[in-house]
């Protein structure tokens, strides 16, 4: 499958870019060698391949580095007013303000 210049405007359209002639014409052409890669990998045969976990685990031993999933204890109440500190619109009620998303 190959991207059209027409396909190159509607994504610079979309990700509200403007681009030149020049820029369009190098866009679609990187665009298609990207596609070209994609084709590449995909036409690999891997019937058979267990996925690794880590690039090097094919080389190596590799031991994750993952700390234990335990709940921490909770915080004293100067060390929850030293964290309410950082923010930087303020606090109100023990909670963080933060500007309105939704209008």
């Amino acid at each position: 499958m190959a991207i059209t210049d027409q396909d190159v405007t509607r994504v610079a359209r979309l990700a509200r870019i403007a681009l030149s002639s020049e820029d369009s014409a190098r866009a679609q052409e990187e665009l298609n060698g990207i596609l070209s890669l994609i084709e590449q990998l995909q036409a690999v045969d891997t019937t058979g391949i267990e996925p690794m976990a880590h690039p090097l685990s094919a080389h190596q031993d590799i031991a994750l580095r993952l700390r234990d999933d335990k709940a921490a204890g909770a915080h004293t109440l100067e060390q929850r007013q030293a964290l309410m500190a950082n923010s930087p619109s303020g606090t109100e009620q023990g909670l963080f303000l933060v500007p309105t998303v939704i209008e």
